[in-house]
């Protein structure tokens, strides 16, 4: 909500400071990690002082919500009204996962407060498919819990993992030289993992990640067709 007394020093409107001010923010945690992320490095970016940027927000933890609320709000606004309850699942899963593969941050923010509104609107969403789904009402609960888990759990180590690379290794060096250690670990205490090696180093993450999805869905799906009464 923006403040509606406009700050002896500031240059723009309140509403459209806040808004400068959440977009530098995301842009600083992009490049630098929250570590990174001061009212004083704000101030740099903005080319003013930080008891103007303080006028507006009241300290870090208002910041970071704010911008991942910006960040999942932008998510959620695709089109799933003609799509059936299945793919608008799937539409919000990969939402949810490419905000996190291109804002790393944010995977941690949601796991962090758990009962803000960020995480909430992603919840909400689910849950409104999930009933769609005709999934009974004491079975809603548990199920888009275990979508929900499955979404900011892959997407933040998908995230992590990208992180991790070395600066001078991309992606395909880097499963490449994983999937080479998998193909020589020993053949008789990891004979799955050895098997998998070639599966690793050719997947992609957004398929494996849907398919996870899809996986997920089947199994509340069929759950929900086991539990319905056997018609007389």
């Amino acid at each position: 909500m923006c403040r509606r007394r406009v700050h002896p020093g500031a240059r723009f409107r309140p509403c459209r400071a806040r808004q400068r001010i959440v977009e530098a923010a995301i842009g600083l945690l992009d490049t630098a990690g929250e570590g990174a992320l001061t009212f004083r490095a704000l101030a740099e970016r903005l080319a003013t002082g930080p008891g103007a940027i303080y006028w507006h927000i009241t300290g870090k933890d208002e910041l970071l919500h704010a911008a991942t609320d910006a960040v999942v709000t932008t998510t959620l606004t695709a089109d799933t009204a003609d799509t059936t309850p299945q793919q608008a699942i799937r539409t919000l899963a990969l939402g949810v996962f490419d905000a996190i593969d291109a804002h790393p941050w944010i995977g941690t923010q949601l796991a962090r407060a758990p009962g803000q509104s960020p995480m909430l609107r992603v919840f909400e969403h689910l849950g409104r498919q999930v009933q769609a789904l005709g999934v009974p009402h004491t079975a809603q609960f548990t199920a888009a819990s275990a979508l929900l888990n499955y979404i900011l759990g892959v997407g933040g180590q998908n995230a992590a993992n990208a992180r991790g690379h070395q600066p001078d290794t991309n992606r395909t060096e880097f499963l490449n030289t994983v999937s080479a250690a998998w193909a020589h670990l020993d053949p008789d205490e990891y004979p799955f993992t050895r098997n998998v090696a070639d599966q690793l180093r050719d997947h992609d993450d957004r398929t494996e990640f849907l398919a996870g999805i899809d996986l997920i869905l089947t199994g509340i799906t069929t759950h929900q067709q086991s539990t319905e009464p056997t018609p007389p």
